[in-house]
């Protein structure tokens, strides 16, 4: 909006000072205002300060998007995460900025809320900005989008999954060994009957964190009807607090005594509802929980939990997104990392 004066005249906003500007300051050529920007080492220390002080009288700020697009490509990298409210995405894309951070590249967060037109459209706006390369993790990792970007000569890796085709680099967990673990412990403890709460089922990181508890529980003589599913619509705190009304109104008989939640939120959602009710954890209900997130040892009873390495996971997607952009002919490589249970009180005293 262009300024006035006091009597309603237009006043020009200053333009902002260019690369001529900076060459006429400092009495030399374009050809060493361009080298000084890209090319430092060309210009001779005496030149190189005159150009810099004129920049800064000036108070020039270079046009990198300008500069990018005569390149045809971007020093940007992108993080299209599936839930921008659950810590475990976030502590992922910190490790995406440091690779990003040491690369000099800047990083782009989106976040698709776990719905695929809303990744749709990201991935679209993405190509648009000509970024290097695209890190998702996808609310379908075998959806034709994602092919379609790669084929549009994005580089793409998906984080936190692994797609059937191959056709991308990817780095996950394995989640079903990660369930597996999480209910071997409750079994351990003695406990028969689990509670499993986790959903939508449309998610394979809660599909495969179930096979895990069910793989448990087949190999210590139980059946699948002793791994009572207490299913949500989100991986949220709320949905937690709701599974714990659903298990406490269960018959005394039919109620498990140590829940399996498919991440950290529903775990301490889960854990609210225990102390509002006054049942005691791990006495009256053991609960574990999964990735580990910060707030996991922080709660009014720190959780037993299955961690992930978040922080490793952007970072390893992150240098993989790299290799591909400098050797596009690289070989997709499919990383999967083994999970930890971190034994805390919500499963056993004095852990």
């Amino acid at each position: 909006m262009a300024r006035t004066t006091t009597d309603g005249a237009a006043v020009p906003e200053p333009r902002a000072a260019g690369i001529k500007d900076v060459a006429a300051a400092a009495g030399v050529s374009l050809g060493t205002v361009s080298n000084v920007l890209n090319r430092p080492d060309r210009v001779s220390p005496r030149t190189r300060a005159k150009v810099e002080a004129a920049m800064a009288e000036l108070k020039f700020v270079r046009n990198e998007t300008a500069r990018q697009l005569r390149a045809g490509r971007s020093r940007i990298l992108a993080y299209v995460m599936l839930d921008g409210s659950n810590p475990f995405f976030t502590d992922v894309a910190e490790g995406v900025e440091d690779a990003a951070d040491e690369a000099e590249l800047s990083l782009f967060l989106c976040n698709s809320a776990n719905r695929a037109e809303r990744e749709r459209d990201y991935l679209s706006r993405l190509e648009q900005q000509r970024v290097q390369g695209i890190l998702i993790t996808p609310v379908d990792p075998d959806a034709p989008v994602l092919a379609e970007t790669a084929a549009h000569g994005i580089p793409l890796v998906i984080v936190d999954r692994t797609g059937q085709s191959g056709d991308h680099c990817s780095v996950a967990v394995d989640d079903v060994l990660g369930g597996r673990l999480a209910v071997q412990h409750l079994l351990e403890l003695g406990h028969r009957r689990v509670a499993f709460i986790g959903g939508p089922d449309s998610l394979g990181q809660v599909r495969d964190r179930r096979e895990g508890a069910l793989r448990a529980m087949k190999e210590a003589g139980l059946g699948p009807a002793d791994l009572v599913d207490l299913t949500t619509s989100a991986l949220t705190v709320a949905e937690g607090r709701t599974a714990g009304q659903r298990l406490a109104g269960l018959p005394s008989s039919l109620r498990p005594t140590a829940a399996f939640c498919a991440n950290d939120l529903l775990a301490l959602g889960l854990l609210q509802t225990c102390v509002s009710l006054r049942l005691r954890v791990p006495d009256d209900l053991a609960i574990v929980g999964y990735d580990d997130i910060d707030f996991a040892a922080a709660a009014a009873v720190p959780l037993t939990s299955v961690r992930q390495p978040r922080r490793q996971l952007g970072r390893t997607a992150a240098e993989l997104l790299l290799l591909e952009t400098s050797d596009p002919g690289h070989e997709h490589q499919q990383v999967v990392f083994t999970p930890e249970l971190v034994v805390r009180a919500s499963t056993r005293h004095g852990a």
